[in-house]
Formats: structure tokens, sequence, C-alpha cells
């Protein structure tokens, strides 16, 4: 069952498609995919999968459930699921993702957090034996 939210199925296979040529600046939300192959200056939040093609440029944070890149971000990106560095791709900023796969020749400027939580610290327990004069 899909879920809908503000009336919109978040299931739909509908594509938001900003062409070659393009100039968007604002904060942008979208239910479905997202293709990208002019500029973004500003917010993305895309709830499903976000393609920036070679010639595509966002400045400014990202959010999406999965994203490949071909083109160039600069801002943070944060993916719930799977991100995709492609050889031509550039991406100046710091990442948050699930998954990350960069394939050789990407550029990649920034820092990445793959979920990884820190572990424990070590619980120090004393040892009596150690050192004692027999």
């Amino acid at each position: 069952m899909a879920i809908k939210e503000s009336g919109v199925d978040s299931s739909s296979t509908e594509l938001n498609f900003f062409g070659g040529g393009t100039v968007i600046e604002g904060t942008i939300r979208a239910n479905n995919s997202v293709r990208v192959d002019g500029r973004i200056k500003g917010k993305l939040i895309c709830k499903n999968t976000l393609t920036v093609g070679v010639n595509g440029e966002i400045e400014g944070d990202v959010e999406a459930k999965n994203a490949i890149i071909g083109g160039k971000i600069k801002g943070k990106i944060k993916v719930a699921e799977k991100l995709v560095l492609e050889a031509k791709s550039i991406l100046i900023g710091d990442l948050k993702a699930s998954k990350l796969l960069i394939d050789e020749g990407a550029v990649f400027e920034g820092t990445s957090d793959m979920g990884k939580k820190e572990p424990a610290e070590a619980e120090v327990k004393p040892m009596n034996n150690i050192n004692k004069p027999t």
C-alpha cells in the first residue's frame, strides 16, 4: 500500500524533470523522483530518487531517498538509502548515506558519514591481581 501525503501517492512513477538551461532558486519538495539537467540554487528534498545528469548542478542542501549524481553538487547531501557518485560527478560538501558508491573519476571534497555509530566506551574493570607484591 502506498503512503499518501497531501493527497499525493508517493509510490508514483511520475518524474519531475528540470531540463538544461533551466535555473531554479528556492526550496523544492518532491514526493516523486527528480531529474536535474539544469541548475538549482537552494534546498532540494526528494522523497524518491534524485538523478543529477552530467550537466546538472545543485548549489544547496539535498535530501533524497536514493541519489545518482553525474553532475555537480555544492552543499550537504543526505541520502536515506544509496548514493552513487558517477565518474564525472563533483560533490563539494558533506555527505550522509547508508550506502555509498564512488566511481573512478568522481571528485569528492568533504566528509562522509555512513551511519556508523560511535562504539560504546569499553567498560574498564579493575584488575586486582596486577602488580601486587607477593
